[in-house]
């Protein structure tokens, strides 16, 4: 009597529904394509592809042009120690000044100031050696210990006027007379700032009766006449101020 009953318990438990196997998994719908997407990833490839390809040709079209390194004043010139070379993007509308055209431009007079740093173009030179308006260029005769040493074309001086030791009371009247009380003192200050255009260069050139140095300064119009005058007294003493180079 117990056997069967063990019998027929056993029975129901093998009748009980099994799981089915790993291996029997429902079916999974198909990936649905997506062509609109697949287009615009092409198109930003091709995209960056024409990007990088411009960019190339960019800088292939690149050439050799004068940068400014010293401050060229106007009417001055270009010398091989005030400029040097650099690559820019080349732009017909631009007209710089290509490198190999330097000795050209040697030749050349700067119609104003050219600070270091610029890369200068053609418009700003020219074959007229002309002086700016309300302006005027005066040429010094300047023994040693009338000028610093070290001056240069650029530089921004003082102009005093430095009476001499021998017959300064002798011409003491003559000078109030001549140029005004404010100019005829000694020690006064005749321009309170110039413009250096030129000085002799390291081959000793402009150098007057071997001893002066001849150097020649940018004014306003109105200082000039004081200035000759001093200069030709040889009462004139240079002094460097704040704005040289």
């Amino acid at each position: 009597m117990k056997i069967q009953e063990r019998t027929g318990a056993g029975a129901g438990r093998s009748a009980a529904p099994t799981q089915p196997s790993v291996g029997d998994r429902l079916p999974t719908p198909p990936r649905e394509r997506k062509p609109a997407l697949a287009a615009l990833a092409v198109l930003l490839i091709l995209v960056g592809a024409l990007g990088a390809t411009m960019l190339v040709l960019q800088a292939g079209d690149r050439i050799e042009v004068v940068k400014v390194t010293k401050e060229i004043p106007a009417g001055g010139s270009v010398t091989d120690d005030s400029v040097t070379s650099v690559m820019v993007a080349e732009d017909e509308s631009i007209h710089y000044v290509k490198w190999e055209f330097l000795d050209d431009l040697k030749e050349l007079k700067a119609l104003h100031t050219i600070p270091a740093g610029v890369v200068p173009v053609g418009e700003m030179f020219s074959e007229e050696t002309g002086v700016a308006e309300g302006k005027a260029t005066v040429g010094l005769s300047l023994k040693a210990g009338q000028y610093p040493t070290g001056l240069e074309a650029g530089d921004t001086v003082a102009a005093y006027r430095v009476g001499t030791t021998g017959g300064s009371s002798n011409s003491n009247s003559n000078d109030q007379d001549s140029s005004g009380s404010a100019a005829g003192g000694n020690d006064t200050v005749i321009v309170d700032q110039a413009t250096v255009t030129s000085v002799p260069g390291a081959g000793g050139e402009d150098i007057v009766a071997s001893s002066n140095l001849a150097v020649t300064l940018t004014v306003d119009a109105d200082k000039a006449a004081l200035l000759a005058q001093a200069a030709s007294n040889n009462e004139v003493a240079l002094v460097l101020v704040p704005g040289s180079n």
